[in-house]
């Protein structure tokens, strides 16, 4: 139905423009705007689950790619496609955007047409990042991005909004100007920015270690990794809750994107002679990080925090493939290790969006964050309660949730590397049921002790709409990752014989 037409260029350009006619139109009438901007990104849902229907399973390259020049004189080409690694990310953004205005619409009453025009301009810049495959054309989309997240925290955040938006800005674009240089490095190297082209230049050690770091500089900001994630617990306290929401469920996995797409194939030697570093920082996320996240008093800062632990599970996997082929694994432990580490991102894209939407509907209600505030919420929204409490065993890995399967993939792939480091990784699941199971007792149960908790009612229709589709989600990739699973192993497959060519 779809084939010949530039469905990824709709995808990208169709939301940007909608953004900026809600830019244009909608001060005006605020009703309108939103109705616009809910059309504009239920039509760019449906799209890219007609690029998911559309996809190809069984093959590894690229698909639904368009090539036009763009600038003749420095041979820069504005080239999409996606495989089994951009396409789902794709479809996430898509369906977080969309949960997003849904979020909003009676909760912005300040400014709401530029609140959803900046969504939308965000959402069409972030599937230009997943679907980019020439250089230039994905850093700018790359820094582009950092435009509409500054505008959104800083215009619609918490008191301290300035220094979050600033200290979120610094980090992310110092760590990028070092990569720029070495996509220009790459491009002298290669003749052409695409980025596949960089694929098996064969650089010499050195040459690839400082083009590994160069990345490292600008995709550790995003995931975050320790030591620079100081940046997202400040962002996700000031951010409104569709800002932490895209922060948490997208934002993110760009930096485990760009592992895959450029860390790990363009400089696979660097990535095998530094994965101790990578793997150790790793690990710190996981158990520092989580031991952090249980001695936080705000529910946003605790959410933060493990959303740092967990996307150290994310980069685990990743890097532990080198120590899983040295220990004498195969290859199909080194591709279980990949694999659960990108199951690992899409499954916390949905569960972060409906741990921060719960957040959100509390919030809105009660216009606090401090854990202490709360307590027998169940009493008065049972409905709620069911929900969050669902969630929350799923952002701790409870079997039969999304939650379980990457991180169980990851602890069982690492069983290979050796046993130590599955045995701190499992302690991912330990903290994580603690500081998880402690936000639920503090939050949910309890005695009514708050008169403002004694007034609460329970979730409406929209918001029933919004969390209810997200525990569908998580349930069913909880029970059945196959279709996930089957989109992505060729895509892997191809990549891990980029990285360790002599499997």
């Amino acid at each position: 139905m779809f084939e010949g037409l530039p469905l990824l260029s709709l995808l990208v350009w169709l939301p940007v423009i909608g953004g900026v006619v809600v830019l244009l139109t909608g001060a005006q009438n605020a009703e309108r705007a939103r109705w616009f901007s809910l059309g504009i990104a239920a039509v760019v849902f449906l799209l890219s689950l007609a690029l998911w229907q559309g996809f190809e399973t069984g093959v590894a390259g690229m698909q639904w790619v368009e090539r036009n020049v763009w600038i003749a004189a420095f041979d820069i080409h504005y080239h999409l496609g996606v495989d089994g690694i951009s396409m789902p990310l794709v479809v996430l953004t898509a369906f977080s955007t969309l949960l997003v205005v849904i979020a909003a619409w009676e909760v912005v009453k300040y400014k709401p047409a530029q609140y959803l025009a900046a969504f939308l301009i965000m959402e069409g810049i972030m599937i230009g990042v997943f679907s980019a495959l020439d250089a230039i054309l994905f850093y700018v989309f790359f820094e582009a991005m950092l435009i509409p997240m500054f505008l959104i925290i800083g215009i619609w955040g918490g008191p301290n909004r300035i220094y979050a938006t600033l200290k979120f800005f610094l980090y992310t674009f110092l760590g990028s100007v070092m990569m720029l240089i070495a996509l220009i490095y790459l491009r002298i190297q290669a003749g052409s920015f695409g980025i596949t082209d960089f694929y098996g230049l064969g650089l010499p050690l050195n040459a690839q270690v400082m083009i590994f770091l160069a990345l490292l500089a600008a995709f550790a900001v995003k995931v975050p990794m320790f030591p620079v994630h100081t940046w997202l617990p400040d962002a996700h306290v000031e951010a409104p809750t569709g800002g932490s929401v895209i922060l948490a469920a997208i934002t993110l996995k760009i930096g485990g994107y760009g592992f895959l797409r450029f860390s790990l194939p363009i400089t696979p030697d660097a990535s095998l002679a530094l994965d101790w570093l990578l793997i150790g920082l790793s690990l710190i996320a996981v158990v520092y990080i989580g031991l952090v996240a249980m001695v936080q008093e705000d529910l946003k800062k605790l959410i933060a925090y493990s959303s740092i632990a967990h996307m150290g599970f994310v980069t685990l996997g990743f890097f532990l493939v080198f120590r899983i082929i040295a220990a004498g694994g195969d290859q199909s432990g080194a591709l279980l290790a990949l694999e659960g580490g990108m199951v690992q991102m899409i499954s916390h894209g949905f569960i972060s969006a409906a741990m921060f939407l719960s957040v959100g509907v509390l919030y809105d209600r009660m216009h606090t964050r401090m854990i202490a505030d709360f307590g027998g919420v169940a009493t008065r929204m049972p409905i709620f309660a069911g929900l969050f409490v669902l969630f929350a065993m799923a952002n701790a890995g409870l079997p039969g949730t999304s939650g379980f399967v990457g991180e169980f993939m990851v602890i069982l792939a690492s069983f290979q590397a050796g046993f130590w480091y599955a045995a701190v990784a499992a302690l991912t699941l330990i903290l994580g049921a603690a500081y998880s199971l402690w936000m639920i007792k503090r939050v949910v149960y309890g005695e009514v002790k708050n008169t403002q908790v004694a007034e609460l009612e329970d979730i409406n229709r929209r918001e029933l709409l919004l969390l209810g589709s997200l525990a569908v989600i998580i349930i069913f990739f909880g029970v059945y990752p196959a279709p996930l699973i089957a989109v992505m192993e060729p895509s892997l497959a191809a990549l891990l014989q980029i990285m360790v060519p002599t499997l």
